[in-house]
């Protein structure tokens, strides 16, 4: 009998926000856009919105990786784009993180996260091994619907920024740094 051939890694990346908070819909439209683009077949592309709880059990089905796509205030000008590596290696004797409430429309990234660490280990599941924040710094996630002016004008950097880091996943391989309209920055959350 032959063994059957390794599953291709297969990655999700996830437009996260609330649309009726203006810049806050950063990342549901550029999921939107990169869902019109040609991309790889193991590359899946969702709009989560505000529904985190929905992104947890979403990444039971087995991810290798996760890219998300949000709002991000980091104290940049409006528009700046970020490629942030999340941590996930937080375990060597790091205490359990609290277990997340679970308000489906305050369901942070990192909630998220959390979440899905105490359902992988309820059922003997995986969390994807890496895990990208592409993050675009708000002028305002006041009640309102539209992006603002700079944020708008970074969509299309980021759907290219996303483009580059699917071919290019693994860090080392070129990943992309700089981004026009603003710094780009890499670093850790956790």
């Amino acid at each position: 009998m032959n063994p059957s051939p390794p599953a291709a890694p297969r990655t999700l990346v996830a437009g996260i926000g609330n649309v009726f908070l203006s810049d806050d819909g950063f990342g549901v439209e550029t999921a939107r856009r990169l869902a019109e683009r040609a991309l790889p077949a193991h590359v899946e592309v969702v709009d989560i919105g505000v529904r985190g709880v929905h992104l947890a059990y979403q990444l039971l089905d087995g991810y290798d990786t996760l890219v998300l796509v949000d709002a991000t205030a980091r104290g940049e000008a409006p528009g700046t784009l970020y490629v942030i590596e999340h941590d996930a290696g937080g375990a060597g004797g790091s205490p359990s993180p609290p277990a997340p409430a679970l308000d489906g429309h305050r369901m942070t990234p990192d909630a998220v996260l959390a979440l899905l660490g105490a359902l992988c280990a309820g059922t003997g599941g995986e969390p994807p091994r890496r895990v990208l924040v592409v993050g675009c710094e708000p002028a305002s996630v006041d009640e309102g619907i539209g992006l603002s002016t700079p944020v708008s004008d970074a969509v299309p950097e980021a759907v290219r920024l996303i483009e580059e880091l699917l071919c290019c996943p693994e860090p080392g391989e070129s990943a992309p740094r700089a981004t026009a309209g603003g710094i780009s920055t890499r670093g850790e959350t956790g």
